[in-house]
């Protein structure tokens, strides 16, 4: 049988990512100062744009009032077809028609319009807007990223993130960190556990309280805090004074090893914050604010003063179309109102996303808001994306940038998602990843030098116990515990026995 070639047609729907879909994208993942900045110059760029003096209530979710099991009902809307988007449904010259006989009113950006069961589709693949920003890295982010390899439990991530906060540009504390242990309504002994491992991080002495511990941690990190350096560092007072006959004697060394620790302990750094970028320091303002309510559960409301709210001025528009002379002079009339109504309704779709995440973080956190830290539970994007009927990327850009005001604090969205192990049986709770590191840990602990646990017996183990892992996961829990591979430990307790 010979191959021939011929024309077949076939109708289908696809997406397209028009130019009005890949700026809504961008919209939707930018933070309230990067909005205003955009917004600004649009408005400086579109005549038929203009701001809202004054600014309005707070937007408050029209279903807060009731009860959890409840709001799922309230994000079921459907989204609207791409073609909603482009803002081009009727020609230059019908639009400039119609918009002559147009009421004279602006027309307001509408916030009390997220009611509205038509809304912008975000979902869809774009390259990172955030990525394309080049910028160094500061401490806070280099710290974060030590923070996510090195914790895993919700409630140890939510610390970290608060101490990492307390941090002043020379890497020292700039606060008592067991202060936090009111705030988040966790105990000092987690506080106290979680900073120690913080002290751990690169730079070597972030986290330290005070020059002398600074120095310390330094020290422990190069593995040279003998007795004699610490009776060194302890007296930074007589070093400044240059007091060597006090220090030989305080540290028990000759003036010739005083000399090497004094010239050791100059080639310390005592501001390990300063090697990374500072930026300037910016106010937190949130985007989302909750509050009790007094029937027991939450009121989630977006801030007003982060939404920038816009008006299309039809009777504008409507005196410039009677004085339009030329096809130009139409067509870019008829672009400018394309392109702010475009803007006002991405606007109020934007705020409309950001409100129902906020909801459903609010209502899986609803322990976390109650009883503190402890309760925190460990959730994914994915998770609230089926929850709410959106695609998981719509979520992470939705949290990116994003901060929400609890009564226990200002927190970024993001700081909400966690890893979690599934239930070997996909019922019941999850366990959490720390929980499991802990159960590994233990095991491992507990093997005799004739029954050396591998990877594929710890698997079976904790399947055994209700935990779902696979084996590469086993092995980077046991690695990131600092512990040997079985046929390491194996090899050990031969030569110990």
């Amino acid at each position: 049988m010979g191959l021939s070639q011929k024309l077949v047609l076939k109708q289908g729907q696809a997406l397209v990512m028009t130019p009005q879909l890949q700026q809504a994208i961008k919209l939707l993942q930018m933070s309230s100062v990067e909005l205003q900045a955009f917004v600004d110059a649009e408005l400086e760029r579109n005549p038929l744009l203009e701001r809202e003096e004054g600014a309005g209530e707070a937007v408050e979710s029209p279903a807060e009032q009731q009860s959890p099991a409840s709001l799922d009902e309230a994000f079921t809307a459907a989204s609207a077809s791409p073609e909603d988007m482009s803002g081009d449904a009727e020609g230059p010259e019908g639009a400039s028609a119609r918009m002559a006989d147009e009421a004279a009113m602006p027309r307001d950006s509408g916030w009390a319009s997220l009611r509205s069961s038509g809304h912008l589709s975000f979902d869809g693949e774009e390259g990172d807007f955030a990525a394309n920003l080049s910028s160094g890295m500061s401490l806070a982010e280099h710290l974060t990223l030590q923070l996510n390899l090195e914790f895993t439990a919700p409630a140890e991530l939510m610390i970290g993130q608060h101490l990492i906060g307390m941090l002043n540009d020379a890497g020292y504390l700039s606060g008592d960190p067991l202060g936090l242990a009111e705030t988040l309504k966790a105990t000092p002994e987690q506080i106290e556990q979680v900073l120690v491992r913080l002290r751990r991080f690169e730079p070597a002495g972030v986290f330290a309280r005070d020059l002398a511990e600074c120095l310390k941690l330094q020290l422990i990190d190069q593995d040279r805090l003998d007795p004699a350096m610490a009776a060194l560092v302890e007296n930074l007072p007589l070093v400044a004074r240059r007091d060597f006959n006090a220090l030989k004697a305080r540290c028990g060394v000759t003036m010739e090893d005083l000399q090497d620790m004094l010239a050791e302990l100059r080639a310390l750094n005592p501001k390990p914050g300063l090697a990374f970028g500072t930026e300037p320091t910016m106010p937190v303002v949130p985007d989302v604010f909750v509050r009790p309510s007094p029937d027991g559960n939450w009121i989630v409301e977006l801030n007003s003063e982060t939404l920038p709210r816009v008006l299309v001025n039809n009777r504008y528009m409507a005196t410039v179309a009677r004085g339009a002379k030329g096809e130009d002079d139409r067509l870019f009339l008829a672009g400018c109102h394309a392109q702010a109504a475009w803007l006002v309704k991405s606007l109020e779709q934007r705020a409309r996303t950001v409100l129902k995440v906020a909801r459903e973080i609010v209502r899986q956190q609803d322990g976390f808001l109650i009883h503190g830290v402890q309760h925190l539970r460990p959730i994914t994007l994915k998770m609230v994306a089926d929850a709410i009927e959106m695609h998981e990327s719509t979520v992470s850009r939705v949290t990116s940038n994003k901060y929400i005001a609890t009564p226990l604090g200002t927190y970024e969205l993001k700081y909400f998602f966690t890893t979690a192990i599934a239930a070997a049986d996909g019922e019941g709770d999850a366990h959490s990843a720390e929980s499991v590191r802990h159960r590994i840990r233990d095991m491992i602990s507990r093997e005799s030098a004739d029954a050396i646990l591998s990877d594929d017996d710890i698997v079976a183990a904790l399947r055994g116990e209700g935990v779902e892992i696979a084996r590469r996961t086993v092995a980077k829990y046991r690695e990131s515990l600092g512990i040997l591979s079985s046929v390491q430990r194996r090899r050990e307790a031969r030569l110990k026995g």
